[in-house]
């Protein structure tokens, strides 16, 4: 299982990265998981525009979701003439509608489920090509989840956007990567059931007993550097921030 960062910056892109987006591989198969603001353009240096096999949205805000409109445009109007097989894409309750309105007022608001075979996802487990999911509702305002893939007897766990959460811990446990957010910063922000700090990220990993943490979705305001030592102050093993273009062996 190969994961790359194609963007990790929080609520809107930074000058060095686009928002939320990391693909998964394994056995020939490509899983994006998230597609924000300027995703679909950073995507194209690691996968072909064509060649993902599905996505998986853990949330419907736009610095989760945003560039799948884009994608829309580019799978309807294929620029070699072809048509798309519809794309499995696994998303909260609504996704086909929350995307479709965006273009309610053309006429290819209608063809959304031509080019995207939604899928809702709810607590539980089910297979995504190659991948064995595992998926439990985390502390958002919006519906959020949180994902864990195994494949080969290793596992990757996502965490969405979430506060303080249990489920998540429990999703988490003994991952062999966890890939947290920490979009706050340790004794500035105080909102429950938001983000996590750094220093809530390692300790949910403490908890957890994942074997490595990988902090992302930090806001350009956020210094991550801050948000890594905080991180790295509780939780004993490795532990890096989530860069574009890094690349993970799991």
């Amino acid at each position: 299982m190969k994961l790359t960062v194609v963007g990790c910056s929080g609520s809107f892109p930074s000058a060095e990265s686009a928002c939320s987006s990391y693909l998964v591989e394994a056995d020939g198969y490509r899983l994006l998981l998230d597609m924000g603001n300027g995703a679909l353009g950073a995507l194209q240096r690691y996968c072909g525009l064509y060649d993902l096999d599905a996505i998986y949205l853990s949330h419907l805000h736009a610095d989760h979701c945003i560039d799948m409109l884009a994608y829309f445009v580019a799978r309807y109007y294929r620029y070699d003439g072809g048509r798309c097989a519809p794309l499995p894409v696994y998303g909260p309750e609504g996704t086909e509608h929350r995307l479709a309105t965006a273009y309610a007022d053309t006429p290819t608001a209608s063809s959304m489920s031509e080019v995207f075979d939604f899928r809702t996802v709810k607590p539980g487990t089910f297979d995504i090509g190659p991948f064995t999911a595992h998926t439990e509702r985390v502390a958002h305002p919006v519906e959020t989840y949180a994902v864990r893939l195994e494949h080969g007897g290793r596992s990757l766990t996502y965490s969405g956007d979430t506060g303080v959460s249990s489920a998540l811990e429990d999703l988490a446990r003994d991952t062999d990567l966890f890939l947290c957010e920490a979009a706050f910063t340790d004794g500035k922000e105080n909102i429950p059931d938001l983000h996590l700090n750094g220093r809530q990220a390692g300790e949910a990993a403490v908890r957890a007993r994942a074997r490595r943490l990988v902090l992302t979705h930090i806001p350009p305001w956020t210094d991550p550097q801050t948000n890594l030592a905080h991180a790295r102050a509780v939780f004993p093993g490795p532990v890096e921030l989530a860069v574009p273009g890094a690349t993970y062996d799991i």
